[in-house]
């Protein structure tokens, strides 16, 4: 019987794309590289912000210190906007309510910067008391590595056995494999179901209630 659902952030609780996507386009402004469409940032999106920097880059930027001044400016931008377009998927906040109210402890592991991500929790499920929030932090492997898993596993005290990961993308699915957790795909995010299926995932919904019916059996 499961008894901890987490779940990823971007792309799975919450539609931040477009959010994302105007803050690394302001930050390649400031040093007149080319911008992209926000269509094309659910595949720049996934691994963490120095990788969506590098994927935003052009091929002769991907470079240490492009990153990082690109990255700085991404990060003053989206400290101040990070919310103008960002809101949850339709029927999530009503699922995690249920998923509470029947029990279930709740996690969160992202790979957005810990800060953004413990913000944007807080704000868009105000009454949900997650057993732990992680989002990107100095010194932590980012996914597909296991370790964010893993320490909220432990910090709910429950077995792996107990546990499933919730993502939109094929590093979810892969980190929930390297963790030995069960995954469930949602196939409202950023990435195609291929892309899940080549990563390991065999569990799919379309619509979040589907989730509490699958935790349910």
């Amino acid at each position: 019987m499961y008894k901890l659902i987490i779940f990823d952030l971007d792309g799975t609780l919450l539609d931040t794309i477009e959010d994302l996507a105007n803050a690394t386009n302001h930050a390649l402004k400031q040093f007149n590289f080319p911008t992209h469409e926000v269509e094309a940032y659910r595949f720049f999106v996934g691994n963490g912000v120095n990788k969506l920097i590098e994927r935003a880059l052009p091929e002769a930027h991907k470079n240490p210190d492009a990153i990082s001044m690109v990255k700085h400016e991404f990060l003053k931008y989206y400290f101040f906007h990070s919310e103008d377009c960002t809101k949850p998927y339709s029927g999530i906040p009503e699922l995690l309510a249920k998923l509470q109210l029947n029990g279930y402890k709740l996690g969160v592991a992202s790979n957005k910067m810990h800060d953004a991500t413990s913000e944007l929790v807080k704000r868009f499920f105000p009454e949900i008391n997650f057993a732990l929030v992680l989002g990107q932090r100095d010194g932590v492997p980012v996914k597909p590595s296991p370790d964010i898993l893993n320490e909220i596993v432990t910090t709910a005290g429950v077995e792996k056995s107990e546990t499933i990961f919730v993502g939109d993308t094929g590093v979810d699915a892969a980190t929930a494999l390297n963790a030995d957790i069960e995954f469930i795909g949602v196939l409202w995010g950023f990435r195609p179901k291929a892309e899940l299926e080549a990563a390991g995932g065999k569990n799919f919904v379309n619509k979040p209630d589907e989730i509490f019916m699958a935790v349910k059996q």
